[in-house]
């Protein structure tokens, strides 16, 4: 998908460096660096140099929001030993310095917060992403009892989890709303629960996982009603002019792992979205896929299909007609103009970025130039940009 070059030469400025605002935060363009599990942490959870960097370099690329990496509310839902976390208060230095830090690089800091459920205890991806088994306990890395909405395996052959009980699930809430306390305390800007991917919350969304026979499980209003209390938990303890995401898988697809049901659905997700927006939720952060699968791409690597450019964008786009709730879509999304052409077709409000930003730290800032917004590298550091803009005026001979 690429822009109409005339199309966007008729706009007085790309949409996509425009700001946005939700509630009292003003987003300086609409680019976010959508959160990347890195699996670098030590056991405490504690923030690293390594993540720092990580970080901070899209910040400096031009991003204007930079997300967090899934920090987990309580340790029983890491998904590894590698995971950052939010559960705990000696967390949140370190997490003040990368805030600060984005800031003074002129980008909103946003944490998402996440909890792993019937996925944690498991290798880090590079080392299998199966369960921790014997080898993994030799080095001091043991298995521990995953939890979810019931007692469904993710995958075959991985630690079945144990179905939550009532009490355990009011505890969590109150986890998540202590997570939220932790992330203003860190000087977070914007807030993203997880949501999807077959982690906790989706485990009870989805009627693939969720096989309760009580208030949790049951018909949509039963299945959704953990994820409104963790809404209306977070609402109340997270600063009222800051705002917050919720992160979906706007569809399951999945009739092959249960014949009665594809699952979660578009128009199951346009529900929830209305009933998370009544309870304070500001944005829908718009994915898909990851029920009983080891990730959201596997569900394109076990069908053999290849991934489209924007093959989320029609998520967002749904949601944010049907119900009016600001969208933020993400998935192969590649570079500027096709972002621009998002925006400008009002299929979405703000543009996550993930892989693509691995591979070019400096996406927002190559997306301002391809847009014609920054010819003149004045966007760029200016420790950077006149050393740049110096080159371009004499120019390279073949």
């Amino acid at each position: 998908m690429n822009a109409n070059p005339a199309m966007l030469e008729s706009q007085p400025a790309a949409r996509l460096f425009t700001p946005f605002t939700l509630r009292g935060v003003t987003f300086p363009n609409r680019i976010v660096i959508a959160p990347m599990q890195m699996y670098k942490s030590k056991p405490d959870g504690i923030l690293t140099d390594w993540h720092f960097q990580h970080l901070a370099k899209f910040a400096v690329g031009g991003a204007g929001t930079v997300m967090t990496e899934g920090l987990i509310v309580d340790e029983v839902g890491r998904n590894t030993y590698g995971d950052l976390g939010i559960w705990s208060d000696a967390q949140v230095p370190a997490l003040s310095r990368l805030t600060g830090f984005l800031h003074e690089a002129g980008s909103l800091a946003a944490a998402q917060l996440h909890h792993a459920g019937p996925k944690s205890a498991r290798q880090r991806p590079w080392e299998g992403l199966g369960p921790l088994g014997d080898a993994e306990a030799a080095r001091g890395e043991v298995p521990w009892q995953p939890v979810s909405s019931s007692d469904g395996r993710s995958v075959e052959g991985w630690h079945q989890p144990r179905a939550l009980t009532k009490d355990e699930i009011r505890q969590l809430v109150d986890r998540y709303a202590a997570g939220a306390r932790r992330a203003d305390q860190a000087g977070f800007d914007v807030l993203d629960v997880h949501a999807a991917h077959g982690y906790l919350i989706h485990s009870f969304l989805s009627p693939i996982a969720n096989r309760r026979d009580d208030e949790y499980g049951g018909d949509r209003d039963g299945r959704m009603r953990f994820a409104l209390e963790i809404a209306s938990a977070l609402r109340a303890n997270w600063p009222a002019h800051k705002p917050i995401f919720f992160r979906l898988s706007c569809v399951d697809w999945r009739p092959d792992v249960d014949s009665r049901s594809d699952g979660w659905t578009i128009e199951d997700s346009c529900v929830l979205a209305t009933e998370l927006h009544k309870r304070g939720v500001d944005l829908i952060d718009c994915s898909s896929g990851g029920i009983r699968a080891e990730n959201s791409l596997m569900d394109y690597a076990k069908k053999r299909q290849r991934l489209t450019r924007g093959h989320q964008v029609p998520y967002a786009e749904q949601i944010r007609k049907t119900t009016s709730v600001p969208t933020m879509a993400v998935g192969v999304i590649l570079d500027g103009p096709q972002a621009e052409q998002i925006l400008a077709e009002e299929k979405a409000d703000l543009i996550a970025i993930g892989r693509e930003a691995l591979i070019d730290p400096h996406w927002a800032l190559h997306a301002a130039q391809a847009l014609g917004v920054d010819p003149d590298w004045k966007r760029w550091p200016s420790s950077y940009g006149w050393w740049l803009a110096l080159r371009a005026r004499i120019g390279i001979q073949d």
